[in-house]
């Protein structure tokens, strides 16, 4: 039974065929309507014996009762006591709520309500500045003093982290969760208030005291929910923990390995940065792996479904993909050419410019950039103009070949060749450019001229200087570069056998 929507009395029984909840809403109209009656006194409550029944009323001016409320056996011995005490506390609790009633809605109670809201009001305002302030100092803290101590991690000599990354990423975190505690303070503050003025006034009371519930309600949910999310959230923050330090390790590690800051014979430096995303991949699918359990609602049907999903995708589009990757792998670790290495795969020609793991970029000499897929590109032969000078110490060479006829004698076309290799820039004189005669024709000699350049990225213009050269050397020597053919009459004209 309420009064203004604060309770006044609990039934447990109702006389007669009532219901506890019929007669409560039926005494509460009675009541609200008894307690703004100011010509009825709260203590004309009376009780008064009418054998079966104790009843509660209010006596009028001619001595009648006008009865409220009976109390029957069954409720005395619900509440244990007997009809006549239960019938007195009754009235006791009404005569109480009616006197509440009439104190609250009273102008003095209006003006101590208003009074006390302002000064509510000034409180708040004086928290919310002084909780600005402190946040703004709490910042410059941060900023300037907070971290300043902090180590450098090490292994051997070199850092894995540096104090300034360091220091920056927990300057983010720590800033990140500043914001979070000064704005949820804040709003949680702002609907504590609410219902707090909110009771200060009449009319609003009841209002107050089903928000002031609900807040109940949600803090104790909230509450049980964290707790019983404690030790799901510790072990989250751990994972992510280690998950972090070994993104860190992995990198600063492998980062060495490919600078080589740390050797190791058996693990060459252009195997750093592959196997880095190797193994931070294998690191993330781990973390996902033990975290998972860990996860709100990670047991729910939707999210498995989806998980299903994802794996269905995966099956359908793993053949080209992981046919491509094991074929990138491979020419990862088989060391066949690493990015800039001048190559010639399957016919194309350039400067590699990319290794993924599904395809294989090439810059041409044309600007033109050509993906070719790792499948393509371990199953062509690969021609790497860099791979002998980086490992084997010994340039690469280029080749040109001119076929000459037999009436030029070979050592003259041998220092005309080598005359012009060593006039181009780009030819290396260690070693010295050689002339090999590869065949010897119907009607002509065929000379091939083998000359080592410095630099292989210049290979495709140092070719055609060589080129010119040749023809400039062969001109001064008025030896023509052609191949004749020729049908020999032997009636006595001279034969194209070179003077010795």
């Amino acid at each position: 039974m309420e009064l203004d929507g604060q309770k006044v009395l609990e039934l447990h029984s109702a006389a007669g065929a009532q219901s506890p909840q019929g007669l409560a809403r039926h005494l509460s109209t009675e009541l609200s309507t008894l307690a703004r009656d100011y010509s009825v006194n709260p203590d004309q409550l009376v009780t008064e014996e009418e054998p079966p029944y104790v009843m509660v009323g209010v006596r009028q001016s001619d001595g009648r009762i006008q009865p409220l409320l009976a109390v029957d056996e069954r409720a005395a011995r619900l509440a244990k006591v007997s009809q006549q005490a239960l019938a007195d506390r009754y009235r006791d609790q009404l005569s109480a709520g009616i006197r509440r009633f009439r104190l609250q809605h009273s102008p003095g109670a209006w003006l101590k309500g208003t009074a006390t809201a302002l000064l509510v009001l000034l409180g708040y305002v004086l928290l919310l500045r002084w909780a600005y302030r402190l946040n703004k100092r709490v910042r410059h803290w941060l900023r300037h003093r907070s971290l300043a101590r902090l180590p450098e991690l090490q292994i051997g000599g070199t850092a894995l982290v540096p104090r300034e990354s360091l220091h920056r990423s927990l300057h983010r975190a720590l800033q990140l969760l500043r914001v979070g505690l000064y704005w949820g303070l804040l709003m949680l503050l702002s609907y504590l208030l609410i219902p707090l003025l909110l009771s200060f006034f009449p009319p609003t009371m009841a209002l107050a005291a089903g928000l002031r519930s609900q807040i109940l309600g949600v803090v104790r949910t909230l509450g049980s929910g964290i707790v019983a999310g404690i030790p799901n959230l510790l072990a989250l923050v751990m994972i992510g923990v280690f998950t972090v330090v070994a993104f860190r390790l992995n990198s600063r590690i492998f980062n060495a390995l490919e600078q080589e800051k740390i050797r190791f014979s058996w693990f060459y430096p252009e195997w750093g940065k592959p196997t880095s995303r190797i193994v931070a991949i294998l690191i993330a699918v781990a973390a996902v792996a033990m975290a998972l359990p860990y996860i709100p609602g990670s047991t729910n049907k939707a999210f498995q479904g989806a998980g299903v999903f994802l794996g269905i995708l995966a099956a359908l589009g793993s053949s080209a993909i992981a046919t491509n990757v094991l074929s990138g792998l491979m020419l990862i670790y088989t060391r066949g050419f690493r990015e800039g290495d001048r190559v010639n795969i399957n016919g194309v020609v350039g400067t590699v410019q990319e290794r993924a793991l599904l395809v294989t970029r090439i810059l041409t000499p044309l600007n033109e950039l050509v993906s070719i897929p790792n499948a393509t590109v371990i199953a062509s032969p690969v021609l790497n103009y860099n791979l002998s000078t980086r490992d084997l110490g010994s340039p690469v060479a280029l080749g040109v070949t001119v076929t000459i006829g037999y009436d030029v004698p070979w050592r003259q076309v041998h220092a005309l060749l080598i005359a012009a290799a060593l006039s181009v820039d780009e030819v290396s004189t260690e070693p010295q450019p050689v002339v090999v005669q590869t065949s010897l024709n119907d009607f002509h000699v065929s000379y091939e001229l083998n000359a080592a350049i410095q630099d292989v990225g210049s290979y495709r213009m140092a070719y055609s200087k060589l080129l010119a050269a040749i023809q400039d050397e062969f001109a001064k020597a008025k030896v023509e570069i052609l191949s004749p053919a020729y049908e020999a009459q032997r009636d006595g004209n001279p034969s194209t056998i070179p003077s010795l």
